[in-house]
């Protein structure tokens, strides 16, 4: 049993049924995120294709309309990719072919599906990074807040998950705002890699056309080009690699806070909690009011952890040159940035309801994590610091210790110091850079679109 001949590689031959649902796999759902970089990345080429002679002008207008129309469509929720059709480039094209007649043929001269969905990939994590820093900037935000809000509330400090010093409020939730921060300096990093135009590749190895390719550069807004044409196509996986890695980074902060917020939430610790339609119950206990959010939040992040290692595993020992194998790497990748979005917002969510206990460290199981605050104190009226410690030392083990009447921390980034103001100068740094690419990439969307 035959497929229809909706292919842009398919000649006079029809692949089997069977060949054609394995080796497409799950292209035609995920391709439907591409849709509108297919579009956006067509109009730059046209354009190109215009200034070396390949379409005339007229043409250029025409095909240009129609693909801005296909846009449309795409934001509305009007495109699909119609039974027997591979993939989003061969839709684009059939479109294009049913609604101009020949005319619409001549969009694929001088690529190949291969930059061409690199370019379609780039141009989608381009923009998946510019709404994930969108929402990293609400948490950091939330976090910032309650951290000036909560900066005299005390809290344990752990070591070992063992009572070990005095911390606060303020330092837990700064803690994680400036572990953003530099989550955001990872992301521009990886950020940096992806926004380079692989367009006019082709299979790997460029054209005889004569190409202009810094001006599709330049109509896309990327930084620079994958100069070398095979390097672009190595790029496909290194790319993803490279940006799921700082993905998992921010991964990382949002699940060790998840954890925390759970340990915290415990009868055993009763540090923080939430409104009870935050919450969900037991089916058989009926005081349970557990951190289902915050548990999943914690899988997801692990699960986003575990990204990298997977598409390296993939790319493993593979040569140069496209390989079918990469095409694996688009069903764990693509739904990874709304995996990852979800636990930015949910967390942020959470924070708007999150209450704090005050007079924590007034219970007396904490007392002793006041220990050091007396042994900095003898050390500072001149009794040397080893002396200092086994004099403390022996005050506790005879019961006589007392908890100091002041605490002293000063330093930066201290109880009484946090560097607030600091930590959001050194996010705000970061965040511009992402602020002038969306302007950047805004205005090169509307200058292709007619």
């Amino acid at each position: 049993m035959s497929e229809s001949k909706n292919k842009l590689w398919q000649k006079d031959v029809s692949v089997l049924e069977e060949i054609d649902k394995f080796t497409v796999g799950m292209d035609r759902e995920l391709d439907l995120l591409l849709a509108k970089y297919d579009v956006i990345g067509s109009l730059a080429h046209i354009r190109m294709l215009t200034s070396i002679g390949l379409l005339e002008q007229k043409e250029l207008e025409i095909i240009s309309k129609e693909l801005s129309k296909i846009h449309e469509e795409i934001e509305q929720g009007k495109f699909v990719i119609e039974d027997g059709v591979e993939d989003v480039h061969s839709q684009v094209e059939l479109m294009l072919t049913k609604r101009l007649g020949d005319i619409g043929k001549k969009i694929h001269s001088g690529r190949s599906r291969n930059d061409q969905v690199l370019l379609d990939l780039k141009l989608f994590m381009r923009a998946e990074v510019l709404e994930l820093v969108e929402l990293a900037k609400a948490l950091f935000d939330r976090l910032f807040a309650l951290s000036d809000t909560y900066k005299d509330v005390l809290l344990p400090g752990y070591t070992h998950l063992q009572v070990a010093m005095p911390s606060s409020f303020g330092l837990w939730f700064g803690a994680y705002a400036e572990s953003l921060a530099d989550d955001l300096t990872i992301l521009k990093s990886a950020y940096s890699i992806v926004n380079r135009n692989p367009l006019g590749s082709a299979a790997g190895y460029g054209s005889s056309f004569p190409l202009n390719r810094q001006l599709t550069t330049d109509l896309l807004g990327f930084e620079s080009m994958n100069y070398n044409v095979v390097y672009a196509q190595m790029g496909r996986g290194k790319a993803e690699k490279v940006l799921s890695n700082s993905m998992a980074t921010i991964a990382e902060t949002i699940g060790k806070f998840a954890m925390d917020v759970c340990l915290y939430m415990g009868q055993n610790h009763g540090f923080i909690k939430f409104p009870d339609e935050y919450t969900t119950g037991s089916s058989i206990m009926p005081h349970k009011k557990n951190p289902d959010v915050f548990e999943l939040i914690r899988a997801r992040c692990n699960k986003l952890k575990a990204l990298p290692n997977e598409i390296a595993l993939i790319t493993t020992n593979l040569p140069s040159g496209y390989h079918r194998d990469l095409q694996m790497i688009k069903e764990s990748f693509m739904p990874a940035f709304t995996n990852l979005k979800e636990c930015l917002y949910m967390t942020r969510f959470m924070l708007e309801k999150i209450e704090v206990k005050e007079e924590i460290l007034k219970e007396d199981k904490y007392k002793y994590m006041f220990s050091v605050e007396l042994v900095n104190q003898l050390v500072l009226e001149g009794m040397p610091f080893r002396d200092a410690y086994v004099e403390v030392g022996r005050c506790i083990e005879k019961g006589e210790f007392e908890i100091p009447s002041k605490l002293n921390h000063t330093h930066e980034g201290s109880l009484g110091n946090l560097c607030n103001d600091q930590i959001k100068q050194r996010f705000q740094n970061e965040l511009q850079f992402f602020e002038n690419e969306k302007v950047i990439i805004s205005e090169k969307e509307k200058e292709l679109l007619v």
